[in-house]
């Protein structure tokens, strides 16, 4: 005789909040991510934003001209993060990057790399130099049957050409150039679930594989784990794997990352203009709001005079993926 299976509650994941114990506080915003738009050349299968070529959503001239507004405002800002979609294919683009070295900010663009190779974004390499611009790259792995897999045939040979063609102009030699990598792991397709390798040590990996392959060098490999958020989190649902993942998430939980998660010191910006503690919350809409609980927007940030309205950071599950083992964000590990 079948029985059949009952779920535990070793099998439930603890809700998040729960997990923390306390509020998890906001500290001063010294960086403003802001994702410009869903365009973008690849349509990655672990891509959170879901962006790609038939996408169309992008930052309008009105809320471009409002975060140059913020920029150029607050000092306090130290870093203007700029992703997407491809960033370089949205709209602003140029003029923020523009706008915030002219400030004095550090500048990050998260590039596909293969973007350089687009009919009209040839020139991105040499104009990322031109305004010291930092560069975070995604090469999920540094062999090519990994990465064609995760982002698209024949992405893999582009990234090293275009990496090639960066380290020509100084990136990742030139102090002033900064050139990092970020590695994601694959999708899981059972249950055998692993969090990133131990960051350094996939560094000297990387590094020692991509000089003696190609004669190419970097400055730093982020090492980011997948959060079952956008495409991740659909795959994640068509395997029926979204449970069992975010419990594998919750079980390798580490408190000790709570002080450097990024949400504490950033705020994310959409192309709407919407304001959110972070990337991932922007990708649920879990909208940041003020001590009053209004939600925020750049106008509204700008009509206060004032970045620093969030007490409390909007909390959900997928949390797991940043406080799991060694922490993840988005300059990689915390720990």
């Amino acid at each position: 005789m079948q029985t059949k299976a009952i779920a535990t509650s070793a099998d439930k994941v603890t809700p998040f909040t729960q997990k923390l114990g306390e509020p998890l506080t906001k500290q001063e915003i010294t960086v403003l991510q802001i994702n410009l738009g869903k365009r973008c050349n690849l349509a990655c299968s672990h891509c959170h934003v879901e962006a790609g070529p038939k996408r169309t959503e992008e930052l309008s001239p009105e809320v471009c001209e409002q975060l140059i507004e913020v920029i150029q405002t607050f000092d306090q800002i130290e870093t203007v993060d700029l992703t997407g979609g491809a960033p370089e294919m949205n709209y602003g683009f140029r003029a923020i990057a523009e706008a915030a070295r002219a400030k004095g900010k550090e500048v990050i663009v998260r590039s596909n790399l293969t973007i350089y190779f687009e009919p009209g974004y040839e020139d991105l390499p040499e104009y990322c130099a031109s305004l010291g611009l930092r560069i975070v790259a995604s090469l999920p792995c540094y062999l090519e049957d990994n990465v064609d897999k995760m982002r698209g045939k024949g992405v893999y040979d582009e990234s090293i050409k275009a990496i090639q063609i960066l380290n020509q102009l100084g990136y990742g030699q030139d102090a002033d150039l900064i050139l990092d990598l970020v590695y994601n792991p694959a999708l899981p397709i059972s249950e055998k679930f692993s969090l990133p390798p131990q960051q350094a040590r996939l560094e000297q990996d990387y590094k020692a594989f991509l000089q003696a392959h190609f004669g190419i060098v970097f400055n730093n490999l982020f090492t980011i784990t997948n959060l079952p958020v956008g495409r991740t989190k659909f795959h994640l649902e068509r395997l029926k794997l979204a449970q069992p993942y975010t419990k594998f998430l919750e079980t390798s939980y580490n408190a000790d990352t709570i002080p450097g998660l990024m949400c504490r010191n950033q705020l994310s910006i959409d192309y709407l203009g919407n304001v959110f503690d972070c990337d991932f919350n922007q990708m649920e809409d879990l909208p940041a709001c003020s001590g009053q609980g209004e939600k925020l927007t750049v106008a509204k940030l700008l009509a206060v005079g004032k970045l620093d309205l969030i007490e409390r950071i909007r909390t959900a599950n997928f949390c797991y993926g940043c406080t799991a083992g060694s922490g993840s964000s988005c300059g990689g590990a915390l720990l």
